[in-house]
């Protein structure tokens, strides 16, 4: 489908173009409160600016033009090395409140949470419908939500300021409210601002991307399912009860899950979102194609980018003219099953590890870029074989070098590169039907009912293309207890939300980053003799360090300076 849609195409380019970090700087522009509030059009840019920054944590270029949260777990490795670099803070454990830079996962949700206060005040005075001003005033709430969750993801729970908009002369000095305070407040944000927004179904073409009822509930699971998770239901790394209440629910209770769960199946019976299917060109291309169509039924939430090569830009491998970041890691090769369903540990799998690309579950292969897959080169103008085995010429292993003999697909449209012509128009997904199955799945699991488990991971897997088996379950083991439900849940995740900014984030709120995420991870070694492949798993150059108190991240000394009453992250 190929629309051209104002509201997306205007969302797009301020976030390809930002002038200013505010709107209303002096320094860069004329333009006061006064005269923004106004203008009917200036208050809608107003608006339109504070979308412009809602992929900050998903864009793969945020960090020094080269880094991801993925570049720091078990599934990528960082293609840079220096002392400096973000990712290299990040994954070497050297992060501190002192060492912290990458400062806009602090700044970036603030300064968008004025904007929104601002905008909520200002919006009365307005010349535009009191219907337009009611649906941006809850296009502006979500907003909000959506920058407060990220801010609850990445520290715990924060000074909540409401619709106070702060001056640069005010001394602010909040506390932190407590985790529990921070979920209700933003949960009631999003039920307000649902009450008055349109279903995706209500809005016209031209309003296409803007937030929908749909958004307000589908944020409102996530947030209902970290809070179930085990960092925040009573998983505080502390043993001080007060600071205990800041960073998370201060004892586990179920029935956060079953919240959870019911918030994600509020969004599933709405009926306004279904997985993006196509098994018919081949097996499992509806997987690939939702990344590459911005207009599509499963997207809930996204950042349009209009004609582009982001991600060919930051993934290409060098014979195709990408950065080659984040590159896969044997890790999650090895996680994704067979086309059969069953993991590549289980007998009955059919994985040969003399030839371990063959028979793969679909989104394998749209996923990663392995020894002689199929890309497009520009100089061929045509579709041709990359080759990842040590000694192939630019693409190739090294065994003292940072390459894992992986490159990523993900998201990247394989007819053309980063250094062709041609552009992709695609949206950055931010929320989509796929992870609200998931929520469900994992949050239902929970309570202890596995059965109801069963059927949101069919419809992923069927989705995908893996074969149904003779008893319909894809794959999946009959009667599984809650415990083994759990793994394959995960699991399913991993695969399904790779390079979608979830790893990093769900290796923290399982706290099974101790586990996974210390050590060296996995590349893949191809060693070829004549027209014959062999394979060598062998360690990465880097090793992983996570300690306890990376659970949270620690709030920048400076902001701790500036606002005593707020207390550090446990163990910082």
């Amino acid at each position: 489908m190929k629309k051209i849609l104002l509201i997306g195409c205007i969302i797009g380019l301020l976030a390809a173009c930002k002038t200013s970090d505010d709107f209303l700087d002096p320094k860069t522009n004329a333009l006061t409160e006064e005269t923004v509030f106004s203008d009917s059009t200036r208050t809608m840019a107003f608006l339109f600016r504070i979308y412009s920054d809602v992929g900050f944590s998903f864009n793969k270029g945020r960090w020094d033009s080269h880094g991801n949260t993925e570049e720091a777990t078990d599934d990528a490795e960082y293609r840079y090395s220096g002392t400096g670099q973000k990712a290299v803070v990040l994954y070497s454990g050297t992060v501190s409140p002192t060492n912290f830079p990458f400062f806009e996962f602090w700044s970036t949700p603030y300064t968008n949470i004025r904007r929104v206060n601002l905008l909520l005040q200002k919006l009365p005075q307005a010349p535009l419908s009191a219907k337009l001003k009611t649906q941006m005033a809850a296009e502006a709430r979500f907003l909000r939500a959506w920058y407060y969750h990220w801010l609850l993801i990445s520290f715990g729970g924060v000074p909540i300021v409401k619709d106070k908009v702060y001056d640069i002369t005010d001394f602010i000095n909040e506390p932190r409210n407590s985790y529990a305070e921070c979920v209700s407040y933003l949960t009631s944000e999003l039920d307000a601002a649902a009450a008055q927004l349109p279903s995706k179904n209500e809005y016209s073409e031209q309003d296409y991307g803007r937030i929908t009822k749909g958004a307000c509930l589908a944020l409102k699971a996530r947030i209902l399912l970290n809070a179930a998770s085990p960092l925040f239901n009573g998983g505080a790394e502390t043993q001080n009860a007060d600071l205990a209440k800041v960073v998370s629910n201060p004892t586990y209770d179920v029935a956060h899950w079953q919240k959870a769960a019911d918030a994600a199946l509020a969004v599933i019976n709405s009926n306004e979102y279904s997985l993006y299917k196509d098994n018919i060109t081949a097996p499992g291309n509806g997987f690939a194609q939702v990344f590459l169509e911005r207009v599509n039924p499963e997207y809930i939430f996204f950042q349009n980018r209009v004609a582009n090569r982001d991600m060919e830009g930051f993934y290409n491998m060098p014979t195709r003219g990408g950065g080659n970041n984040a590159m896969p890691t044997q890790n999650l090769v090895d996680a994704f099953p067979m086309k059969n369903g069953k993991a590549i540990t289980d007998a009955t799998s059919g994985y040969d590890p003399k030839n371990p690309y063959k028979d793969r579950d679909p989104r394998f292969g749209y996923s990663i870029v392995y020894n002689e897959s199929l890309y497009y080169l520009a100089s061929a103008n045509a579709l041709r074989p990359v080759y990842t085995h040590e000694g192939a010429a630019t693409d190739g292993f090294t065994v003292a070098g940072q390459t894992t003999g992986y490159y990523t697909r993900k998201m990247c449209d394989v007819n053309i590169s980063a250094n062709s012509s041609f552009n992709a128009n695609r949206g950055w997904p931010l929320l989509r039907y796929a992870e609200i199955l998931l929520n469900y799945a994992e949050a239902i699991n929970e309570t202890g009912k596995p059965e109801l488990a069963y059927p949101k991971l069919i419809e992923l897997r069927e989705r995908a293309g893996i074969e149904p088996g003779s008893n319909n379950l894809y794959g999946l083991k009959a009667g599984m207890t809650k415990e083994e439900m759990r793994e394959v849940i995960r699991n399913e995740r991993r695969i399904e939300l790779s390079f979608e900014d979830h790893r990093w984030n769900d290796i923290r709120r399982w706290k099974i980053a101790m586990a996974v995420n210390n050590g060296f991870n996995k590349r893949m070694r191809i060693i070829k003799n004549g027209t014959t492949y062999t394979y060598e798993v062998t360690e990465s150059i880097r090793r992983h360090n996570f300690r306890p108190e990376m659970y949270l991240l620690p709030i920048p000394d400076s902001e701790i300076r500036k606002a005593p009453a707020m207390q550090q992250n446990p163990g910082w």
